[in-house]
């Protein structure tokens, strides 16, 4: 979320909360894709990360998008922490250890989503290059300690950090070590909401192991393809994680709504200033636990858009679906995560098949398989198959997705092109980690150090 919104609209009842997530069904004619990316900024010279204050910064690199993309500044007090496209379209934000994103416009096809990423890298590096600094695409950051991972001046942020180590044992890794490849996707009612949501949540894993690029950890091997998969484990469950709901048939906006009403919120913004809020859950807030403790008490309607952005199930409903189990990776990916969810999701015979494939899968399985995919990658089970098999059946249930929504580029090709790297995937049997690590023990001779010259933009 590239800023947190300040809509005055008094809040006065829970139905108004559903209410205002039904409002984001739209006809299927509309429907758009919008997909995020992060990536670790590193200086080229020794591998070190890129501070936010300085010449060559953080800051820096914003301030000179800023001048050639002519966006709008989104501050924090005096501190540029994003930009925003004059339209409200595109952002382009910085998340806690300095981790840029890119959280791109609403588009119609993956062609436009993977356009848009290579114009966005290739003015990001016009600006970074004579600052030495350049851009890692994987999903979990290979060497820096967490002290020696610098920290953006960002309000919220400071928030989370206080409270991340009181709720769970990896809030401080998810927030500043990691990065990923998000999109978003509208739905065009209740029940179109809750058919993609219990597809989506059950398929997360899936992706979790298809995008596994996170096996490093201080310059190290950690044990795991996707380390950033694992921190999710225990980042804060009250707000993270799968959710048992959406799996029941009659799921639905209520049930969300008040889902989210027990969970801690981290904030309200008053006045440009931001309250910690983390004692109280939305439910008590609207009950009115913050009267005398801050000024304007009454919750708003930014309030809660403001609370269902620090949400983190791994599929997390605004008025879209973010699909959030992905580890961030090279340029084809950026296009690959969104192309394998819109394949699943926007063709009703591919989200049919979807649904057939993922039936009989409980709860308890998808917790499992969520639980095994970060260690074990493609050769975790569920059922007693294979996530490997799985992640094929779903794959091909995507392309024939995407090959019937026939959105076809100047060359005549439809998005399917964009499954490739899945494809090579599922061909080799090995993850981007496995890859990795291969060439650790090979010709990188035991050093991570290479992984940023291999796996940068």
């Amino acid at each position: 979320m590239a800023r947190d919104t300040t809509d005055q609209t008094p809040l006065t009842s829970v139905s108004e909360l559903s209410a205002y997530l039904a409002k984001g069904a739209r006809p299927r004619q509309d429907f758009r894709i919008g997909t995020e990316h992060e990536k670790f900024a590193f200086f080229r010279a020794d591998n070190s990360p890129v501070p936010y204050f300085g010449d060559a910064s953080i800051s820096a690199l914003l301030k000179g998008m800023e001048k050639k993309l002519g966006w709008e500044p989104i501050m924090d007090g005096e501190n540029i922490i994003g930009l925003g496209e004059q339209s409200g379209m595109g952002a382009i934000s910085i998340e806690p250890g300095g981790q840029f994103e890119l959280s791109g416009a609403p588009v119609e096809s993956i062609h436009q989503t993977c356009r848009e990423s290579n114009q966005h890298l290739a003015v990001l590096r016009e600006i970074a290059e004579p600052m030495g600094i350049r851009f890692l695409g994987i999903g979990g950051s290979p060497k820096w300690t967490l002290a020696e991972t610098p920290r953006m001046p960002k309000s919220r942020y400071d928030i989370m950090t206080r409270y991340m180590p009181k709720v769970g044992t990896k809030g401080l890794d998810m927030m500043y070590r990691t990065c990923t490849i998000q999109v978003n996707l509208d739905f065009s009612s209740e029940e179109d909401m809750a058919a993609k949501m219990r597809v989506s949540m059950k398929l997360q894993s899936i992706a979790t192991a298809l995008f596994a690029s996170s096996p490093f950890t201080e310059s190290k091997p950690n044990g795991l393809v996707s380390w950033r998969g694992d921190i999710w484990r225990d980042t804060d469950n009250r707000r993270s994680g799968v959710l048992p709901f959406v799996f029941r048939q009659d799921f639905g906006f209520a049930d969300y709504v008040e889902w989210a009403l027990d969970a801690p919120m981290y904030f309200v913004v008053r006045d440009g200033k931001y309250h910690d809020c983390t004692h109280v859950t939305f439910r008590q807030f609207m009950n009115g636990a913050l009267k005398g403790e801050i000024k304007d008490w009454e919750p708003t309607m930014g309030d809660w858009t403001n609370h269902l952005s620090t949400l983190f199930p791994d599929v997390r409903l605004k008025r879209f679906l973010e699909m959030r189990g992905a580890d961030g990776g090279p340029w084809r990916r950026i296009c690959a995560l969104p192309a394998f969810w819109v394949g699943l999701l926007y063709d009703d015979a591919a989200l049919a098949d979807a649904e057939t494939l993922t039936a009989d899968w409980t709860v308890e399985d998808v917790i499992a398989m969520r639980d095994a995919v970060p260690a074990k990658g493609l050769k975790a089970e569920i059922k007693g198959k294979s996530v490997l098999d799985v992640a094929r059946e779903a794959v091909a249930i995507s392309k024939a997705g995407l090959k019937a929504r026939a959105r076809l580029n100047g060359e005549g090709q439809d998005e399917s092109i964009f499954l490739q790297p899945l494809d090579e995937v599922l061909a080799k049997k090995t993850t981007m980690a496995d890859d990795m690590l291969s060439l650790y023990h090979g010709r990188w001779n035991g050093s991570v150090e290479p992984v940023f010259e291999d796996y940068q933009y």
